[in-house]
């Protein structure tokens, strides 16, 4: 217990330095500003990995479904770690959707980002405990998550370009027009302003309650996609939060450029799928950890090196 409380004071110092210091103007994103950013959150994720090393070669940690070795539950944690990033990409193209319907200005996307992912890692470590539960209880349920996962990717492999949603027509868009006056105009970076005596949202606030929404949506896909690698719960939390945190700087990293890698959606599929099979045929074949990530890294490799000579090659002509 004393390892995850460690853990969520860890993430709140993150946070707050975060939004706090560092980012406590709202500003607009530059490249170089979220390059650097996105290194900072890699650099912490990946470093937290020598933590995760000595507690389980020691065994100071003891979950349900701990590797055996510290080496295994390294190659286990960024395993999971990259899945996750992986399928946050998919996340970044909807996170853009939703900024173009509503029209948010640059220096204050990071906020409603913030925020965003304030509640996800709130709501996914619900998830995380309780899909923990269910699986330590009922061991079948893999099998649901499996087919969670194989549905999720042949969704995803037919599925039309996410520039076809229709914000309009958005349940949570909706519901709060019902709850809240709404003002068509920002306010600088306050959800929810007073005007004529009456409490009415922002645009802002309306944008980041279907975020939140949507990484419900998405969370219903990675979390059985992160039991597909390990049930060790820590585990599961750690890779999925690291993750997570550093989804913010990646979207200003890739949002531009997400579109220009036209095989990525199907590497994406790929893993899903890898993933679901593999936690089907859990209980009769047990695949070595390591083989994961060498299948998670290829996939991703294979989405995105056949687009880079066009890309080189259009920059070049724009230079």
């Amino acid at each position: 217990m004393g390892f995850w409380i460690g853990f969520l004071v860890l993430i709140a110092i993150l946070l707050a330095l975060d939004l706090g210091v560092f980012n406590r103007d709202s500003h607009t994103i530059t490249a170089r500003e979220a390059f650097r950013w996105t290194g900072v959150w890699v650099s912490i994720s990946l470093l937290f990995s020598i933590f995760i090393y000595f507690a389980y070669e020691n065994h100071w940690i003891h979950e349900t479904g701990a590797p055996s070795s510290g080496r295994e539950a390294v190659v286990t944690y960024l395993t999971g770690y990259l899945v996750e990033q992986s399928l946050s990409i998919d996340n970044i193209f909807v996170i853009a959707v939703i900024f173009s319907y509503f029209k948010i200005p640059q220096q204050y996307q990071h906020r409603v980002l913030f925020w965003g992912i304030l509640g996800a890692v709130v709501f996914r470590g619900f998830m995380i405990v309780v899909g923990a539960a269910l699986l330590h209880q009922f061991s079948w349920i893999t099998y649901i998550f499996s087919g969670i996962l194989l549905y999720t990717a042949y969704s995803m492999l037919v599925s039309g370009d996410h520039d076809e949603m229709e914000m309009e027509n958005n349940r949570v868009v909706r519901m709060v027009k019902k709850f809240f006056p709404v003002t068509n105009q920002f306010h600088g970076d306050h959800f929810f302003i007073r005007e004529e005596g009456l409490r009415k949202a922002t645009p802002l606030f309306i944008a980041l309650m279907v975020v939140e929404v949507t990484d419900v949506l998405f969370a219903f896909d990675s979390i059985p996609a992160i039991f597909g690698i390990t049930t060790d719960p820590f585990l599961v939390f750690t890779s999925n939060i690291f993750a997570i945190l550093g989804l913010r700087s990646l979207y200003f990293v890739l949002a531009s450029m997400l579109d220009k890698f036209q095989y990525l959606r199907y590497s994406l599929v790929f893993i899903l799928a890898f993933v679901g099979v593999k936690m089907s045929v859990t209980h009769f074949v047990k695949l070595p950890e390591w083989l994961s990530l060498v299948v998670i890294v290829l996939a991703l490799a294979a989405g995105i090196i056949p687009s880079l000579p066009e890309l080189i090659k259009k920059r070049r002509a724009g230079a």
